[in-house]
């Protein structure tokens, strides 16, 4: 017996696809049998009120994407260094990284709370140990008590940071490296103005 929540997944599913099969009737054919050329890699957060297709109104084969929680590309993480080295590939071919935060990060939250405590980052679960950078960076940038903006602070920093470990991770490729944030109070996303060029050729 299906649960309620997938089988209302299945149909609005197919509501979409029946109303894009209206509009553009071979859109599905098209792309099914074309290569998928997106101009952009987005590294997002997982949080399931951001879909990068949804706030920048995309289609599907505008974006190649990788979400992690706290939008993250770590020296030591191959999925996400497997995701880079693809997308920049001549199988994809993008022509632009975007890493983008998100305003009230949950991660976020965490790591303040975390590196008020002035102790290490605990690294017990997978997680711990996946947001021990953020608990980290954290505590090394000098934080104001209001926790809310403390976040915001280390969201914006996070992206700088990972916005270096991809460009840094790109090595000779000629691609286009951005930071933006996502706010989730009105929807709009900001261009921190960090971008990194391609490197010379």
């Amino acid at each position: 017996m299906q649960h309620p929540d997938i089988s209302q997944l299945l149909v609005a599913n197919s509501h979409w696809s029946e109303r894009i099969r209206r509009y553009c009737p071979d859109f599905f054919l098209k792309s099914a049998g074309t290569p998928q050329a997106p101009k952009i890699l987005w590294i997002g957060c997982a949080d399931s009120r951001v879909p990068e297709s949804v706030i920048t109104d995309s289609a599907p084969g505008d974006i190649f994407v990788h979400r992690n929680i706290a939008n993250q590309l770590l020296e030591n993480d191959d999925n996400a260094h497997s995701a880079l080295a693809f997308a920049v590939s001549e199988n994809i071919g993008v022509q632009h990284v975007v890493v983008v935060g998100h305003s009230i990060c949950g991660a976020a939250q965490h790591a303040v709370q975390c590196a008020a405590l002035g102790q290490d980052p605990p690294t017990v679960t997978a997680l711990d140990r996946w947001l021990a950078p953020l608990t980290r960076l954290a505590g090394e940038l000098d934080l104001p008590p209001d926790n809310d903006k403390a976040v915001e602070i280390l969201v914006e920093e996070n992206v700088r940071v990972q916005v270096e470990n991809v460009h840094k991770a790109l090595g000779g490729s000629p691609v286009w490296v951005h930071g933006l944030v996502y706010d989730l109070r009105d929807g709009c996303l900001r261009d921190l103005g960090i971008t990194k060029e391609p490197f010379p050729r």
